[in-house]
């Protein structure tokens, strides 16, 4: 039995049915009674982020895929109690920033203090330090349908998106496989994009000419927050994109070297959504 803990996020849901796919057995642990699962998941219902929250893990469990946005500082809680139902390996989700700064360090930190629990939870551990998502470029769609211009800060901004199908796979690989334990891999996509390469590559996906429209940061800041959103959005966004801008993220053959063939593209990841963008 394995353990998803953000089993409704992209990489969740997808290792998920990875893992059924393979005939592996899955709990996936969520706070909503009404999450849709993918067939054949066992649904475990409790706030990961509360030490006293999803109790009812079940008996024999192998390893935990774990997400630090959706435990916050319940780790080693949930660590133990996945401990004492059995499992041997946690596989983290964490991020690239945390040994390629970029941003503010108090967001790196934070996956860092995951990882700390994680090697101090017994459990064999593989950390997975993630470039930024491809699926991040969702949140351009509403502009692009609306008129086919994106406004955004730092143009130049320039980092290796990844498909969240390829985590995915990865997570899957370190969960089932005990070889990765103790390894620490930072994954990206194949390219190095900057954010003008992104829209023209989304414009190709869906046949129509884009474009980036450079406005000044505060600007995008206060746009952010007129749309409700929490100061932490603008602030883990900005502050990276301008780090970005004056020296480019990581770029890793790690996917490629761990699944045997190349990390999907940002244009294969936007031929995927295309949908998302289309009037």
């Amino acid at each position: 039995m394995h353990v998803v803990i953000g089993s409704t996020g992209s990489v969740g849901r997808e290792a998920t049915e990875q893992l059924l796919a393979a005939g592996e057995k899955v709990a996936a642990v969520t706070r909503d009674p009404a999450a849709v699962l993918p067939e054949g998941a066992r649904m475990v219902l409790g706030d990961p982020s509360r030490p006293d929250g999803p109790t009812a893990l079940p008996d024999g469990v192998e390893s935990i895929l774990l997400s630090p946005r959706a435990v916050g500082g319940a780790t080693a809680a949930l660590l133990s109690l996945a401990a004492d139902r059995g499992a041997r390996r946690v596989v983290v989700l964490s991020a690239a920033t945390v040994v390629h700064p970029a941003g503010e360090r108090r967001f790196a930190e934070q996956f860092r203090a995951v990882e700390a629990a994680a090697e101090e939870s017994g459990l064999a551990w593989t950390f997975l330090r993630c470039a930024d998502f491809a699926a991040n470029a969702l949140a351009w769609a509403p502009q692009i349908r609306a008129a086919g211009i994106v406004r955004g800060a730092y143009a130049a901004a320039t980092s290796s998106p990844i498909h969240h199908r390829d985590i995915a796979e990865v997570a899957v690989r370190a969960m089932v496989d005990p070889e990765h334990a103790g390894r620490a891999y930072v994954l990206t996509g194949p390219q190095p994009l900057d954010q003008r390469d992104r829209v023209r590559i989304i414009g190709e996906a869906v046949g129509r000419d884009l474009v980036f429209q450079e406005l000044a940061p505060e600007q995008i800041r206060q746009g952010m927050l007129a749309q409700g959103l929490p100061e932490e959005i603008p602030d883990r966004l900005l502050g990276s994109l301008a780090d970005y801008a004056q020296s480019p993220g990581p770029s890793t053959d790690t996917v490629e070297r761990l699944l045997g063939r190349p990390a999907r593209s940002f244009a294969a990841w936007a031929a995927d959504n295309a949908g998302a963008f289309e009037e």
